[in-house]
């Protein structure tokens, strides 16, 4: 139940929320976990033992950084876009080898989260002064729309580490890559990094991690609404619960309600009611193999130029041209 519709909204946020909890089922988009508790959890759960993704992309790149750095590297220079930055803690490898090799290129690290933008600036700033570094806070979209509208022809590289675009369904991230690939020119590159499929008990594990930073990373969207739309969740009578589907590659999830109970936002003029075991859906990360990047490669008019995995072929990270 919700009151009388509201029309105008002052922020994303706040329409996203008011969409998302008065449809059916009720959903509201990962990308809003971030502000500076979750900038902070989700550092926490790159850490952890069970979060198997961090590691093996490090490792990936750690191992192929002279590989990469060649394949990036243009004699007039290039523009090194990464989109979802975060950290920029697996960047940062390449950012050491560009540096100590006097290699040319501008760092665009692209992130909704402000508070992280500034500390990945501050740090590398501090450790390589040399490096040109433009960050720019924002959506992957708003980006996209201004990188197709460059005014020069020093070659683009972008990247979109730690498996982002698994938040995305398959066609959604169809016109993500589509909507990258009318960006890019010849010459170009998209580095981007993929989860593969594998044992459903380590996908699983990833996102129900023993120590309930994940289940806190989750529900700290509920103390978001709480703060910032002057809302009255109880975030105890929530329970976080992902799932895995290993035919589709699907892990998913959830916020379900343990009791009837009704919820407020003051903000946004709305009232909504959860039966016992009603779930908001809150995440999707979709894990692949080979055969679906190529599929959704050629969907979007790309190329695989070349990959590179783990020890335990549990990660890969694929490298497109455009076709």
């Amino acid at each position: 139940m919700k009151t009388e519709q509201q029309t105008q909204f002052k922020t994303a946020f706040e329409q996203e929320v008011y969409e998302g909890l008065t449809t059916f089922p009720k959903k509201v988009s990962s990308k809003w976990f971030y502000d500076k508790k979750g900038d902070k959890l989700f550092q926490q759960i790159m850490e952890l033992p069970e979060y198997y993704l961090t590691g093996c992309e490090y490792e990936i790149i750690d191992t192929h950084k002279q590989e990469i750095t060649k394949l990036f590297q243009e004699q007039a220079g290039f523009d090194l876009i990464e989109l979802g930055a975060g950290d920029g803690k697996k960047t940062k490898i390449l950012l050491e080898k560009f540096a100590s090799e006097g290699i040319n290129f501008t760092y665009k690290p692209i992130d909704i989260s402000q508070n992280m933008l500034d500390e990945l600036k501050n740090a590398i700033n501090h450790k390589w002064p040399q490096i040109d570094i433009k960050p720019e806070q924002g959506s992957y979209f708003d980006v996209l729309k201004d990188l197709g509208n460059r005014d020069t022809d020093r070659k683009m590289v972008i990247m979109v580490l730690g498996s982002n675009i698994g938040n995305l369904t398959h066609p959604q991230a169809v016109d993500f890559l589509v909507n990258i690939r009318k960006t890019m020119r010849s010459g170009d590159l998209l580095f981007m990094g993929l989860d593969q499929k594998k044992n459903p008990e380590l996908v699983l594990s990833a996102y129900n991690d023993s120590q309930g930073i994940t289940e806190a990373f989750n529900k700290n969207l509920l103390h978001r609404i709480n703060e910032e739309l002057e809302s009255d969740f109880d975030t105890n009578q929530f329970k976080h619960w992902p799932v895995y589907d290993p035919e589709t590659g699907t892990a998913k999830s959830f916020l379900v309600s343990t009791q009837d109970q009704k919820v407020t936002i003051k903000k946004l003029n709305l009232e909504i009611n959860f039966t016992a075991w009603e779930s908001i859906h809150t995440e999707i990360s979709q894990k692949y193999d080979d055969n679906i990047v190529e599929w959704l490669s050629k969907e979007a008019g790309l190329e695989i130029l070349a990959q590179y995995s783990d020890k335990h072929n549990r990660f890969t990270d694929y490298v497109f041209k455009v076709r």
